[in-house]
């Protein structure tokens, strides 16, 4: 009990987390690719009874959808696929995601409002209730998998700057574009490998931050209207409904009606540039303090910080799990902030 004593006066000591209560009200977050981590729900699926009901929820969800098992993936099980395929590994952080906040609601802590980033987005109407587990699923499974007729003609890179700046930096040739815009000073660029070589160039010389985001195809992109049809076609019989939490779109920057997430929307949620810095704005605006990242490792924490500084806001902003830290103590500790 030492740190209970440390606690009370007021003193630094392991294991013990100290905030200041906030008022105002959750957002859970749901991040896009980028997450992941080998491993990240074997220790979630030994420790909570909720998180594995929910995974084997979602695996039923994706069975008709794959030639893969979740579980087998999850716990790299011989001859399952390793998730680094785009089709493997977007419906593989869809379920971890959606698991993840069967397990927040089961400790207590419900979310006001949801919001998502790319495919995160998925997560977010699912967890809101807009779209159904199975609907959901085969958004997740059939846009990845469309994603894969592009896969190794395109690319992604992450810029520490402004869009501003970014906009500046990039090369003349159009082939690259803004994919998405994190916070005040983190953008994503994607487009062709050749043109993203030369904005990393001007990066260097400019002293501005960037790396490359380890994937083959660029989402968010002109490249993506080439999978339109395709796209519309695969997911023209979900059937979107009024959702019970409110889900703010990153492809609007506002909130949105569960019934508009038809298959024109999904479409221009992986077509149109992510807006996560403005819906991040918009949920400050309407009073929210507390984001709780949903997610194997944290990737969106500082964007929110980051966008809730330039407004003069205060909030908190904690994550789920971390990379290579997933069992009961990281779920512990994490809810320990949230509720701090």
């Amino acid at each position: 009990l030492g740190w209970l004593d440390a606690l009370a006066a007021g003193e630094p000591a392991p294991d013990a987390v100290r905030d200041r209560a906030r008022g105002g009200r959750t957002v859970f977050v749901f991040p896009g690719q980028g997450s992941q981590w080998a491993g990240m729900a074997v220790a979630a699926l030994d420790t909570s009874e909720t998180f594995a009901a929910a995974i084997d929820a979602c695996e039923r969800a994706l069975a008709p959808h794959t030639d893969w098992s979740l579980t087998e993936v999850l716990r790299g099980a011989p001859g399952a696929p390793t998730p680094d395929r785009v089709d493997v590994v977007q419906p593989v952080l869809f379920a971890v995601m959606v698991a993840l906040a069967a397990h927040w609601r089961a400790t207590g802590v419900t979310p006001d409002a949801v919001v998502g980033h790319s495919q995160g987005e998925i997560a977010a109407a699912c967890v809101a209730g807009a779209l159904s587990l199975d609907d959901a699923a085969l958004v997740v499974a059939l846009r990845s998998r469309a994603l894969l007729r592009l896969a190794g003609r395109g690319g992604m890179v992450s810029v520490a700057a402004s869009t501003e700046r970014t906009t500046r930096l990039l090369p003349a040739g159009g082939r690259v574009c803004v994919a998405a815009v994190n916070g005040p000073g983190a953008v994503v660029v994607a487009g062709e490998p050749q043109e993203l070589a030369a904005l990393l160039a001007a990066c260097e010389r400019e002293g501005v931050r960037a790396r490359t985001i380890p994937v083959d195809y660029a989402a968010h992109s002109a490249q993506v209207a080439e999978i339109e049809d395709e796209l519309r076609e695969a997911l023209t019989g979900i059937r979107p409904r009024a959702s019970a939490v409110p889900l703010y779109s990153t492809v609007t920057g506002e909130p949105v009606a569960g019934e508009s997430l038809d298959a024109s929307y999904w479409y221009r949620n992986l077509r149109e540039p992510v807006g996560f810095a403005g819906a991040t704005r918009t949920l400050l605006d309407a009073g929210h303090t507390l984001f709780v990242e949903v997610s194997p490792h944290p990737v969106l924490l500082a964007g929110i910080e980051a966008v809730a500084a330039e407004a003069g806001r205060e909030v908190a902003a904690v994550g789920t799990l971390r990379r290579g830290d997933g069992g009961r103590d990281r779920l512990l500790a994490s809810l320990t902030e949230a509720w701090a």
